[in-house]
């Protein structure tokens, strides 16, 4: 058997901008994103109970997913609290990413207190990030320089990587480098998507002078293999789904069900490839 050690929760369905690439709110997806009741605390207990029973080390949480995590910033703090033991001792990993559009100075502090890496959404070079992500650079940036000087350091950051960024590589990377923050590049899917091979060649440019996230059993989407069905649960809308991109497909159990319970019954396949490009045929 499998031991799970990562899982994320998606704790809205809303969020306050409209990105043009976004993979949630598409109108094939959007019907199946709905408001559920799922008691999130429940599932906090699962994950506890989890990490008792097989003596995990570290066990990672995102509060991610359908939509921005400062829409419900009281109910996210709550939630921090909640396994704040945990997080203090190093037994949960915690991290959320925001748009951060609607951060404020209380917030961070709150995240730095609690150990939470808050991670940043931004597309590089203002000309792409503007294009794809509602003109919010500036803001962006301005809550950019709000972190540097509550925490002594930049944030880490999610890029998300289209056709031009690829066309605009250098440019790119050079705008990250000022920072020194670890750097999540993310593949650009759907209809402006970008193939993996695509992907992965300017993960390999990128890395060569960043910080680059690429890890193992996690997405193919950031640079590492496919988790799905593995160590990749994806909590939303009263469910738990194999994957954050897989919210379309049949979940996998219901939100409550226990950590060593969900075993997605998945066929065979080349983890260097993503399972819903497999199985769904999708093709970016």
């Amino acid at each position: 058997m499998i031991i799970n050690t990562r899982a994320c929760i998606s704790i809205n369905n809303r969020c306050n901008l409209d990105c043009l690439y976004c993979h949630f709110h598409t109108p094939e997806k959007s019907v199946y994103i709905k408001k559920s009741d799922m008691n999130i605390f429940i599932v906090l207990d699962n994950i506890i109970n989890h990490i008792e029973k097989y003596n995990i080390p570290v066990f990672k949480l995102g509060f991610v997913g359908n939509g921005e995590p400062l829409l419900d910033y009281a109910s996210l703090r709550e939630y921090i609290i909640y396994i704040g033991d945990y997080i203090a001792d190093g037994r949960i990993s915690a991290y959320t990413i925001t748009n951060a559009t609607l951060l404020n100075a209380e917030m961070l502090e709150f995240f730095r207190d609690y150990k939470i890496n808050a991670g940043f959404s931004i597309d590089g070079i203002p000309e792409i990030h503007n294009r794809y992500r509602c003109n919010t650079h500036d803001t962006v940036m301005n809550a950019v320089e709000m972190f540097r000087i509550i925490n002594g350091h930049y944030p880490a950051m999610n890029c998300t990587v289209s056709r031009d960024t690829i066309s605009r590589t250098e440019e790119t990377i050079a705008f990250f480098e000022r920072f020194g923050s670890r750097v999540t590049f993310s593949r650009m899917i759907g209809k402006n998507g970008i193939t993996l091979a695509e992907f992965r060649k300017f993960l390999d440019k990128a890395e060569s002078t960043l910080n680059v996230r690429r890890g193992g059993y996690d997405c193919t989407m950031y640079g590492g293999m496919c988790g799905a069905g593995i160590n990749n649960i994806f909590y939303a809308d009263g469910k738990a789904y194999i994957c954050g991109n897989c919210i379309d497909l049949p979940a996998t159990a219901d939100y409550d069900t226990p950590l060593d319970m969900i075993t997605p019954d998945i066929p065979t396949f080349d983890r260097n490839k993503c399972f819903r490009e497999i199985y769904r045929g999708d093709k970016y």
